[in-house]
């Protein structure tokens, strides 16, 4: 057992920002209150939450939960650094005192991931040169505005982005400074855009310092590739899954994971419908799949 690995699960399970019809019926009192019965440790952080530190503070504590980490969405492709700059700030401002040490960073520029009529695989954008300038140069500045607090910034690839495949990954890695650029590794947006995940760790270990669970209906995926289906449509038919209930085997990414010495978070995270799959049956599904893989 791994004593430097803690687990945490991602709300959008629960209630979804990008379609707040999805499980707009749950609570934010309800989320955290299963999380913590379904026995995570910690959680991202959802639209439902409080947005004063002190307030979120004691209910999180009273449920035995940290934050480990929040989404944010950068434009550096397609802005102003400085609007980037300023958002960032109080994003990571507010981390800083929920007691975060990576802060999840994810270019939106071009992205097509929100857009419900865009299919995910035919429009995926593709970054120019000129494109991946901004994107390098304004990553390492985050990097660097992150280091002033003793934080990290931890890049989330993503399906319908300009960041999503083996190469586009290798070239951001190979184009950032490790001391300011770190990798979120998330397991189904790269098994659902058809990479390998162990691959993708063993090249880039030393880099990763967050890790998103996340598992993949194999036949709903094909099937939103055969129908030229986006992102949310893709979320809606339930290719997202727990781990332990869908196709990938996590038993050797597990394994990868604690050969490599990874200190930090795993974060279970599967949008899926609430109506449909039911959260804490999925959350208690998940960690007594971990715990047996692992002993975590």
């Amino acid at each position: 057992m791994n004593e430097d690995i803690q687990l945490g699960i991602a709300p959008i399970a629960w209630t979804n920002d990008d379609m707040p019809e999805l499980g707009a019926e749950n609570t934010f009192e309800q989320t955290i209150s299963e999380m913590s019965l379904a026995g995570f440790k910690g959680t991202e952080i959802g639209n439902k939450y409080p947005k004063n530190p002190e307030i979120l503070k004691g209910y999180l504590e009273l449920r035995g939960l940290e934050v480990a980490s929040a989404w944010f969405s950068a434009f550096l492709t397609t802005k102003p650094y400085e609007e980037t700059r300023l958002a960032f700030i109080k994003h990571r401002d507010f981390l800083f005192e929920m007691g975060a040490k990576v802060i999840v960073v994810s270019e939106q520029g071009h992205s097509i991931q929100g857009q419900m009529d865009m299919p995910i695989f035919e429009k995926k954008p593709v970054f120019m040169d000129e494109d991946w300038k901004k994107l390098v140069s304004g990553l390492e500045k985050l990097g660097e505005l992150a280091k002033e607090k003793g934080m990290t910034v931890v890049y989330h690839h993503h399906m319908g982005t300009g960041v999503q495949t083996t190469e586009e990954i290798d070239k951001l890695m190979a184009e950032t400074d490790p001391e300011k650029v770190s990798l979120l590794f998330d397991t189904g947006h790269l098994v659902f855009s058809g990479e390998n995940p162990i691959e993708i760790y063993e090249k880039h270990k030393d880099r990763i310092k967050h890790i998103h669970f996340k598992d993949i209906r194999e036949e709903v995926a094909k099937t939103v590739k055969r129908d030229k289906s986006s992102f949310l449509e893709a979320v809606k038919m339930g290719t997202f899954t727990v781990p332990g209930d869908g196709m990938i085997d996590f038993r050797p990414i597990m394994s990868a994971v604690t050969q490599s010495e990874y200190t930090g978070w795993i974060v279970v995270e599967a949008e899926q419908d609430p109506a449909k799959a039911n959260p804490l049956e999925y959350a208690l599904k998940a960690r007594k799949y971990i715990k047996e893989i692992s002993g975590i």
